[in-house]
């Protein structure tokens, strides 16, 4: 991290333990400190690296024409991108649904709800995603997302096979705990 970074850095988080506050930060100090990492937030919880770009520049838009009014603009960025992200799986949700429908309306196979559920099951989980660490976050995405195998993950990541092995095998049962603790039940119960 370069030294103007991790001062921008320090602008935007806030004031240190005991000092006072420091000058609110510019915008291109907020972009320029913020910016990659909303990106990486807002990916994972689209999955698609263009609508995360694309929402990410909607926030800095909003918090552009709200400047004035903001104290914390990272903490109101984050927030605003994880809205904006929400609001777009939702209406991905609705148009799916709206497909699906008319796509079934002869085949009864799967019930309304069902494709709901699924749905549901499918947005908590890429919430779920969103909130893990980022080393960890990574390994779902190059497994699941680029379909990597666990050599060239490791080769990627710098990490042993097995250490790779390992952390995919816990980050799941965290994902797969994390999805039971909000009443998502897999199809085998």
């Amino acid at each position: 991290m370069s030294n103007a970074t991790a001062s921008n850095v320090m602008l935007i988080t806030g004031p240190s333990p005991g000092g006072t506050a420091p000058p609110k930060p510019t915008m291109r100090e907020v972009f320029d400190a913020e910016e990659e990492g909303l990106v990486r937030f807002a990916y994972g919880l689209m999955g698609r690296r263009e609508l995360a770009e694309e929402i990410v520049q909607e926030g800095f838009l909003a918090l552009f024409e709200n400047y004035g009014e903001v104290e914390n603009p990272r903490a109101w960025l984050y927030r605003a991108i994880r809205n904006k992200a929400l609001n777009e799986i939702r209406k991905r949700k609705r148009e799916v649904l709206d497909e699906t429908a008319a796509e079934n309306q002869d085949d009864e196979r799967e019930a309304p709800d069902e494709v709901l559920g699924r749905l549901e099951a499918a947005g908590q989980l890429q919430l779920l995603i969103a909130d893990l660490a980022y080393r960890d976050g990574e390994l779902v995405r190059l497994k699941y997302y680029e379909g990597l195998d666990y050599k060239e993950i490791a080769q990627r990541t710098k990490m042993s096979v097995g250490n790779v092995g390992y952390r995919l095998h816990h980050v799941l049962k965290g994902l797969a705990d994390g999805l039971r603790k909000v009443g998502v039940e897999g199809r085998l119960g």
